[in-house]
């Protein structure tokens, strides 16, 4: 969708990630200036269309508001930041499901809220990443399917909340995404039956773009 998001301005968070690259490039194609927080500064030289601010922690409260209160306006938020851990009901401490929910759910919950705060009633768009482990799960994940399945609550009931403002919230669900460091961690599978990043940022692009008026709280499988 070639300048589809022209001079509007767009959050991406976890755009170091696996997944982030490749939703970077798609908004940045489509004509978004593209708002990155990090927690360091970045790697390499500015480019068009990305503007990095560092020194954000996306768990911290008053971190995320001041990123979002800096921001020249914004149209989509979009949430890629979170993490992952495996591990079954016994030996998973209260320790690992409240480091998976922060990442998970605290960080999402957040730029949710900021990012709706500064759309106010000129309407936007939200799009978070849940996981296919928390509409179909399989068990030895469970700290990261609890934090997952709240994320997936959280999207259907802002799009609820938020939609008479004219602010979308949906969500896509990935199962295993084709990254480099997946196929490292599982060099036997077929990764052909894996979704490719690019393909599920053609998803989140058109959820956070003006041509979606009508879906709000869905939460769309992008299992490959």
């Amino acid at each position: 969708m070639p300048d589809e998001l022209a001079g509007r301005q767009v959050v991406i968070t976890g755009a170091r990630g696996g997944l982030g690259g490749a939703v970077v490039e798609a908004f940045v194609a489509a004509g978004a200036t593209c708002h990155l927080p990090e927690r360091r500064a970045p790697d390499g030289a500015a480019r068009p269309g990305v503007r990095v601010v560092a020194g954000v922690d996306l768990t911290d409260e008053a971190s995320v508001e001041a990123f979002y209160g800096g921001l020249p306006g914004l149209w989509a938020s979009v949430h890629l930041a979170g993490g992952f851990a495996a591990g079954p009901l016994l030996g998973t401490r209260l320790a690992d499901l409240r480091g998976q929910l922060d990442l998970n759910l605290v960080t999402a919950f957040l730029c949710c809220r900021e990012a709706a705060r500064r759309m106010g009633s000129g309407g936007g768009r939200i799009v978070n990443v849940t996981s296919r482990a928390a509409l179909v799960p399989a068990g030895g994940t469970i700290a990261y399917t609890v934090a997952k399945g709240a994320l997936t609550t959280l999207t259907v009931a802002l799009g609820e909340e938020l939609r008479g403002q004219g602010i979308l919230v949906n969500a896509v669900a990935p199962s295993t995404i084709d990254t480099p460091a997946n196929r490292a961690a599982m060099p036997a599978a077929d990764h052909s039956r894996w979704a490719r990043p690019a393909d599920i940022a053609r998803v989140i692009l058109w959820l956070a773009s003006p041509a979606n008026a009508l879906s709000w709280g869905a939460v769309v499988p992008v299992y490959g």
